[in-house]
């Protein structure tokens, strides 16, 4: 009877294993094929594309003309430079508030923790028409450009990341001992040198995984650049695609090779980083 009951629920256990699989089989299918079709696209005609004909997909002049219509390098260099300063400071940024909300307790820690991450509760669209209006204003009365300028765009996005980046980290701090501090206090070093030598290192995978975090989030973002940045001398990737549709008889052969080229260098990072990206982002998920 009882060893009936263990085939019974090892065959139970390898059906719902199977179906697990399955089930994860058809997610799979389901992210990759777009970006599988957008690669055979950007390698079609245009006619082809048009017709849904997937006859020939050997078209790779289409990069060398996407490249020659769209001034993509610049693009390319806009993303770059607005992705990365805001990475960095909304990590820097992130580092201390996030430390200083799991360290220190003042009044109010608690909710203000709580506003944080309620901040991401509110759509960015709602703040699209008020944060443009301002800027305006103050470009105005103060004389200080931040429309179709680097740093506007870059002040923006750093305030969009900067409170869900401090929640993350919150609970990378929150789970090293405060006993190690401590200890390094005692030997000499100062709360600050402690910090550095003794909390950075060892909270090293999250505050890495929050970098690619910001990163991919500024890379890909579109509505925000689209009313920041009217101007091909500040516009970002999303920004000069978009702007490409519509222009040159909607070539969608070439708007695809566009997205191929704009998805490569996320797709380097990622996998370069992924162990330290997947391993601090579980952490998180745990700790704290």
């Amino acid at each position: 009877m009882k060893n009936n009951y263990m085939k019974n629920l090892k065959r139970k256990k390898k059906i719902q294993h199977i179906a697990a699989n399955i089930l994860l089989f058809i997610i799979v299918i389901f992210t990759i094929f777009p970006i599988v079709w957008m690669f055979i696209s950007s390698l079609m005609t245009q006619n082809n594309l048009a017709a849904g004909k997937i006859t020939d997909i050997t078209h790779w002049e289409n990069y060398i003309e996407m490249w020659n219509n769209i001034d993509f390098f610049k693009y390319f260099k806009n993303s770059l430079i607005v992705c990365s300063i805001t990475t960095i400071i909304a990590l820097i940024i992130a580092t201390f508030a996030g430390y200083s909300i799991a360290r220190f307790k003042f009044p109010g820690s608690g909710l203000f923790g709580t506003a944080v991450l309620s901040t991401q509760m509110i759509p960015g669209i709602m703040f699209l028409l008020p944060l443009y209006m301002m800027f305006i204003k103050i470009q105005r009365s103060l004389g200080i450009s931040i429309v179709n300028t680097y740093h506007g765009i870059i002040i923006t996005y750093s305030a969009f990341f900067i409170p869900f980046s401090i929640w993350i980290l919150r609970g990378f701090f929150a789970s090293i001992p405060k006993e190690l501090e401590e200890a390094a206090q005692i030997d000499g070093c100062s709360p600050f040198g402690a910090f550095m030598r003794i909390i950075l290192p060892l909270s090293s995978t999250g505050i890495i995984a929050t970098g690619i975090y910001i990163f991919l989030m500024a890379w890909d973002e579109l509505l925000f650049a689209w009313v920041l940045a009217t101007t091909p001398d500040v516009a970002t990737i999303p920004v000069g695609i978009r702007l490409y549709v519509g222009n040159y008889q909607n070539r969608y052969d070439l708007l695809m090779a566009a997205g191929v080229v704009s998805t490569i260098p996320i797709l380097i990072i990622f996998f370069t980083l992924q162990k330290k990206f997947i391993s601090g982002i579980t952490a998180g998920a745990v700790k704290g």
